[in-house]
């Protein structure tokens, strides 16, 4: 893992983005770890950290999305590794609630499901990309400060 933060965090912004847009599709990574690493150890802008570490992992999210409107069930499984039982259980979770859950595709393992089931179940768009990036905002937003409250004690 320590390798796969050096060699995003070499990047920089554009590195954070990256790793953040992989963390968020369908690989798991850990992009909060990167998120850390930048402001942290680097000392990068916090707002262009938390800019581009959202920008990339909304973008992640909506590729998830995308894969789940294709309908495919076999190409779920297979490419974003999201298993039958794992998406009908977020279906059971989205059910009722509409795009809005799209909020909690923060959630580490079950956010990718729940952003294939959106769109599997062809969730309104809109909602659930205004949704999920309000939620993965307020996530990066409190990893950042409080890794920058963690350093300032040291």
């Amino acid at each position: 893992m320590d390798a796969f933060i050096a060699f995003f965090t070499q990047w920089g912004y554009l590195g954070l983005l990256l790793g953040s847009f992989i963390a968020g599709s369908v690989v798991p990574l850990s992009s909060e770890a990167i998120v850390v690493a930048c402001v942290g150890p680097l000392h990068l802008n916090p707002w262009w950290c938390l800019l581009a570490a959202t920008i990339g992992n909304v973008a992640g999210g909506m590729t998830c999305y995308w894969m789940g409107t294709l309908g495919n069930m076999e190409w779920i499984e297979r490419y974003a590794h999201v298993k039958k039982e794992k998406l009908e259980r977020a279906e059971r979770f989205i059910q009722g609630r509409g795009a809005w859950m799209g909020f909690f595709a923060f959630i580490p393992v079950l956010g990718s499901a729940i952003t294939v089931a959106l769109g599997y179940m062809r969730s309104h768009m809109p909602t659930v990309l205004l949704s999920m990036t309000i939620g993965k905002i307020l996530r990066y937003a409190a990893v950042i400060w409080g890794t920058i409250g963690v350093a300032s004690l040291f």
